[in-house]
């Protein structure tokens, strides 16, 4: 349903070497952690327009179930928070697809429960 919006690929990484292997140059890199930046359904639609007027390859990054390897969080250009509980990836990763769809919704003008 998000790329009717915007231009999605999920990539799954084997390891951390493999993670940041994978992450394109040039991109910018957002960190999901729960010490980053929390955000309302309104600040993820402010702050999806804002990258995509950077026009930049946007890199989402949800950690394994170790998290995100440290060296790969102080590379981040940003860390956005999902909230403080702690939650499975594979749910951290729908989770910030559902933001995103949120977002673009609202960006689109169309109705959303906000």
């Amino acid at each position: 349903m998000l790329g009717r919006y915007l231009p999605v690929e999920v990539i799954e990484a084997r390891d951390d070497g493999d993670l940041e292997r994978r992450l394109p140059r040039g991109s910018l890199v957002v960190a999901l952690d729960r010490g980053g930046r929390s955000m309302d359904s309104l600040e993820w639609s402010r702050w999806l327009q804002r990258r995509r007027l950077e026009a930049r390859d946007l890199c989402l990054v949800v950690g394994g179930p170790a998290g995100i390897p440290e060296p790969l969080l102080a590379r981040a250009d940003q860390r956005i928070s999902l909230g403080r509980q702690t939650m499975a990836h594979q749910l951290a990763r729908v989770v910030l697809l559902e933001q995103l769809f949120r977002a673009a919704k609202i960006l689109a003008g169309e109705p959303y429960h906000l």
